[in-house]
């Protein structure tokens, strides 16, 4: 497979989950060195022993990225290992789930908000500098359709993932000129386990013919886009949001 990557190190946040770890993995299959981050050390071990076993390069590091001493930690551990990051996924996230406006309490909403969005200024904050000084870098944030377009998901989702589309637009100018390159994904309904699991067949049909192309997405679609926006071939682009959705969104 190409070397895309190699000689680069790679930090992705949300790395345990679904997304997360096949972006982890096809980062690794590019030649990137790996930083596999994420809550739940058992899954942060197997997704960087997916990718040890394959031959390629991988630590894991848990952390809770709405802390800024964890993502200190994270930053300090992985250039201990493999050097600085020149690649940052910054994927961690979730709270979807529907609830109307009075479902939805302050604590919820800003449980939500910090999950989803001051969890991504934080890791900005503690990766770009860096980049910014050493003058290269490329990163990718996660919003998601909900931050596109209102939908199902829950009020503070979509607020929180909207503001994720806002923050990557603006940090992108601030870190071209300095060679960092920042773009954003927003991914429709991918699926994953417990779609499979919990989804009826005859409810995931009905989802399935909202999309033009008529299917679900897949991790592995993600990965590819992510794997796009951090190489050289996308070398001029930056403050991009690449809505990775089937063809339900177009803009």
């Amino acid at each position: 497979m190409e070397q895309q990557l190699a000689g680069r190190v790679a930090v992705v946040t949300g790395g345990s989950g679904s997304i997360g770890a096949a972006c982890a993995r096809r980062l690794a299959a590019a030649g990137a060195a790996v930083v596999v981050s994420g809550r739940d050390r058992e899954k942060i071990d197997g997704v960087t022993r997916s990718i040890t076993d394959a031959g390629g390069r991988a630590i894991g590091c848990a952390a809770d990225v709405t802390s800024s001493t964890d993502l200190q930690r994270l930053r300090e551990e992985a250039e201990a290992a493999l050097g600085p990051a020149d690649i940052l996924l910054a994927f961690a996230g979730g709270g979807g789930e529907p609830h109307s406006l009075e479902e939805t309490t302050e604590q919820r909403w800003r449980e939500v908000i910090d999950t989803n969005l001051t969890s991504t200024f934080l890791t900005l904050r503690t990766f770009v500098p860096g980049m910014m000084r050493r003058g290269r870098g490329a990163v990718v944030t996660m919003a998601s359709t909900a931050g596109r377009q209102p939908g199902g998901a829950s009020l503070p989702y979509g607020a929180a993932k909207a503001g994720v589309v806002m923050l990557t637009r603006q940090l992108a100018q601030e870190a071209g000129p300095r060679g960092v390159r920042i773009n954003c994904l927003a991914p429709s309904t991918v699926e994953n386990e417990r779609i499979r699991q919990r989804m009826p067949a005859e409810q995931r049909e009905k989802l399935v013919g909202l999309f033009p192309l008529r299917r679900l997405g897949t991790p592995d679609d993600i990965a590819e886009a992510a794997l796009f926006l951090v190489s050289d071939r996308s070398s001029w682009i930056t403050g991009v949001t690449l809505d990775v959705t089937g063809g339900r969104v177009t803009g």
